[in-house]
């Protein structure tokens, strides 16, 4: 199973908010990464006795159908996909008496993170939905020179993965200890700090693919010494968007962190889809062998395997854009949907709505 693209996840909720149930018979099951799906299978064994006890004979039938087809699924999986699995399960008929008993099982764009049984008259699709606006993943850092903690902005979700402190004393002197020695010792502790915190978020953030921007906050002086001082690596450094002024070292200052970045997160999108527009615009002007903006031409150039990013409009043929997707994931090309907020992308959506960047000429 192959996680869900942010597009085909909004399909699929799309599709899942039409369906109601007569009464509350249809059956959501969120498992989270990580967990056992032979544990939830064997749970939902369980819950099929307490269906039993269900008045209504039509319910009865419908919510044991429903968990029937729901265990068989999951007997399929040796373990939970990495990113959780969702399933939605129920008999979606609108007529009385007739049976259409449906299933969906869906690996979510992003890790799912908590449990779900709920049997109800619409499927629960709130945390799917959540995951639809998170475009992007932000780390952050708050920090003084006595502690740090280190998130992660998903959406509108902050996360708090770490706390630190340096152990570094107070200004008051142990007894019989020069200024200087005071201060020598204190100035070593807090680099000392600076690599450990430098440590962690490289070790937290170094691998993650779809962390977008770094942001960190703290007193004047004490983040400047960090940023300054090179402790991360370069490639972290190059995700720095912003350095914010705050007191708060906590789980608050992350918060306020947040809070005071807004505009700068507010541009991040904009600006990488600018940046990609740009170069899509560049390479059909300087070197047109190397881009294409028709679909007769996409397609000549998928059976190539010569893409490299696909795009399209958000305003482009829905149909059309979930067929050339599915056949451009099978050349490992990257896929980019465009908003028309920009000039950029208004521009793109006149000329065809879609385009793509080529590996080698055809």
């Amino acid at each position: 199973m192959v996680a869900l693209t942010k597009n085909e996840l909004s399909e699929v909720v799309e599709e899942l908010e039409k369906y109601k149930g007569r009464h509350t018979e249809l059956i959501s099951v969120m498992i989270p990464m990580g967990y056992d799906v032979n544990v939830v299978q064997k749970q939902l064994e369980a819950e099929k006795s307490t269906a039993k006890n269900i008045k209504s004979t039509a319910t009865r039938k419908n919510v044991t159908d429903a968990l029937d087809k729901i265990v068989r699924a999951l007997k399929d999986y040796k373990k939970t996909p990495e990113n959780g699995l969702a399933v939605f399960s129920g008999n979606i008929s609108q007529t009385e008496g007739q049976d259409d008993l449906r299933i969906w099982e869906i690996e979510p764009t992003m890790p799912l993170k908590q449990r779900l049984y709920r049997c109800d008259k619409e499927f629960v699709l709130d945390v799917l939905k959540e995951q639809l606006e998170i475009s992007e993943i932000f780390g952050l850092l708050v920090m003084d020179r006595k502690e740090a903690t280190i998130g992660v902005l998903e959406g509108k979700r902050i996360e708090v993965l770490q706390k630190m402190s340096s152990g570094i004393p107070s200004k008051v002197r142990a007894g019989g200890q020069s200024a200087a020695r005071f201060h020598r010792i204190t100035e070593g502790l807090t680099k000392e700090f600076y690599k450990r915190i430098a440590e962690e978020m490289k070790k937290i953030f170094f691998e993650n693919k779809k962390l977008k921007g770094i942001l960190v906050g703290g007193p004047i002086p004490t983040k400047d010494e960090f940023l300054e001082g090179e402790y991360m690596t370069t490639q972290l450094r190059e995700k720095l968007i912003g350095r914010i002024d705050i007191g708060d070292t906590d789980e608050s200052g992350l918060k306020e962190l947040v809070q005071k970045s807004q505009d700068i997160l507010a541009n991040q999108e904009i600006i990488y889809e600018k940046k990609l527009l740009e170069k899509f615009f560049q390479t059909l002007g300087e070197n047109p062998d190397k881009a294409v903006y028709d679909e007769e031409g996409i397609r000549k150039a998928i059976q190539y395997g010569a893409i490299e990013t696909l795009i399209f409009s958000k305003d482009f043929d829905k149909l059309k854009t979930k067929e050339l997707k599915k056949l451009a994931e099978n050349i490992s090309a990257k896929i980019e949907i465009v908003s028309t907020d920009t000039t950029e992308g208004e521009q793109f959506k006149r000329l065809s709505g879609i385009g793509a960047l080529l590996r080698f000429k055809i």
